[in-house]
């Protein structure tokens, strides 16, 4: 099984990458579900403080691969050539993912500032930022946790700055190459 990491900053365009992969086939675990699940658990509103919370919470009680870990299983009990794991946060979860996964490719997502804020403004998800003050104190919460280190180890990286229909015959394109045995 070939296992494909994506990590981006927020809405760079993971979650597109993510819509591209289902529409082919191909199975997607979503690192933030695990986040979102924890939330839930624990009685909390969905929201982008108490995303951060829980995800410090759990880098503290499993250490900084921790919700990597919690991701494992869910890849594991797929049965496909390509599963593709969405929403990496961190060069310690890209460690534990290319010892666990011998054939782990990770594939870096890129946006500018602007773009990002854009998106995050028009999507609408309960946890997102909404402000550029926000958005600056995400992203750096985010690359303490390794992101940019992280996105460093990238084997490939798009950039998502053009048309959407551009951003998506680029990941197709990669994609194509994949289930068809290409190098990355």
């Amino acid at each position: 099984m070939k296992v494909v990491g994506v990590v981006g900053l927020p809405a760079s365009g993971k979650g597109v990458f993510s819509e591209v992969c289902r529409e082919m086939g191909i199975p997607v675990v979503v690192m933030g579900d695990v986040i979102r699940d924890a939330i839930r658990k624990a009685g909390l509103e969905l929201n982008d403080a108490n995303a951060g919370r829980v995800s410090r919470d759990l880098r503290e009680k499993h250490g900084m691969a921790g919700v990597a870990w919690l991701t494992i299983p869910a890849v594991e009990g797929l049965d496909a050539p390509v599963v593709v794991i969405d929403g990496i946060r961190g060069d310690n979860e890209v460690g534990l993912f290319m010892e666990h996964f011998p054939d782990f490719l990770l594939v870096g997502v890129v946006s500018t500032f602007e773009n990002r804020l854009s998106r995050l403004q028009q999507r609408g998800r309960p946890d997102d930022t909404k402000t550029a003050e926000d958005l600056r104190a995400r992203d750096e919460r985010e690359l303490g946790w390794g992101l940019g280190r992280a996105l460093g180890l990238a084997a490939v990286t798009l950039t998502n700055d053009g048309s959407l229909e551009q951003f998506r015959r680029e990941i197709r394109a990669l994609l194509e190459n994949l289930l068809e045995g290409g190098a990355e």
